[in-house]
């Protein structure tokens, strides 16, 4: 198969090829019914249903792939556009635009030492060894707090296993990316800093001119909608309808009809996930009955939702 003539007129969608965020990343593409099979050990993969090709990258390349244009949209996590961003010449803007964050792969790229030395601030390891694979970052973070007596910080690249740097001697202190917290305790390591916060998120050149992006954007916001969402649906007595709308807001606001018994309504409203056991109670200590939670299986939302 001639890969580049099947290329041509596609949108090129770069995706995570292993890593903490490529299943969650394939989870949100099945959402939104982007059909495509993947050839073993090929890094192409040709949409079925769209013209679409998803490139399969290391997440810390998609940046790279994004900013030039090579790619129309990405999907990587926030600390890795960050580490490319900052390696940009000083006047020059980003090719990178984030477009949506899509709520996992939370973490944050922290600054870790011994939990028994005795470091305990982020400005002690300045002129000491740091190992990190977020050379830039890192380079960045501890300029700020270098004085004018020449004391570098000596950042050092390792690509993987970086929390066992401090163990076997190679740095002072390390600058790694944190989930749990469970492998940096493991390594007796503690957090004394966060650089940056991270998420994944989706991302697109500035420079395409691919009308599918804003196709692709929607259907991947609805999904995002859909899994922290559920449909409630009750009954309540028309006077405590007022109370009920605040209980549950909704959107712009719930959908209420009147109900075939006198001084009674039916409410529908879409309510957080996390919250709708709350919600339930509360409904139930104002009168409400019938209550019903429905899953939402996708949609599509023109604003934000209502902060969390």
């Amino acid at each position: 198969m001639d890969l580049v003539n099947h290329l041509e007129g596609r949108l090129l969608f770069a995706v995570p090829k292993k890593g903490r965020l490529q299943q969650p990343t394939l989870d949100l593409l099945s959402g939104c019914d982007i059909q495509f099979r993947r050839e073993t050990r090929l890094d192409i993969a040709l949409v079925k249903n769209l013209p679409i090709a998803l490139i399969f990258l290391p997440a810390a390349d998609i940046p790279t792939f994004v900013g030039e244009g090579r790619v129309d949209l990405g999907i990587t996590g926030r600390d890795q556009i960050a580490e490319h961003d900052v390696r940009l010449p000083e006047a020059e803007i980003s090719g990178v635009e984030e477009v949506l964050d899509l709520g996992f792969g939370m973490c944050k790229l922290q600054v870790q030492v011994p939990e028994k030395g005795s470091i305990t601030t982020a400005s002690e390891l300045v002129g000491k060894n740091v190992v990190t694979s977020f050379t830039a970052l890192t380079e960045a973070f501890f300029s700020k707090l270098e004085g004018t007596d020449g004391a570098n910080t000596k950042i050092k690249y390792v690509g993987g296993s970086v929390e066992a740097a401090c163990a076997l001697g190679v740095a002072d202190g390390i600058v790694d990316l944190v989930e749990s917290g469970e492998t940096m305790k493991a390594a007796g390591l503690k957090a004394i800093d966060t650089v940056i916060e991270s998420t994944a998120v989706l991302v697109k050149s500035r420079n395409t001119k691919n009308k599918l992006v804003d196709l692709i954007a929607s259907r991947i916001r609805g999904v995002i909608t859909a899994q922290k969402y559920v449909l409630c649906q009750y009954n309540v007595p028309r006077a405590k309808l007022s109370t009920a709308k605040r209980i549950t807001p909704g959107k712009r606001a719930p959908s209420v009809t009147a109900l075939e018994v006198y001084g009674w309504v039916a409410v529908s409203a879409m309510v957080l996930k996390k919250s709708i056991a709350n919600v339930m109670d509360e409904l139930t200590a104002e009168g409400a009955t019938d209550i019903l939670v429905l899953s939402i299986e996708n949609s599509r939302t023109d604003e934000e939702m209502p902060p969390e």
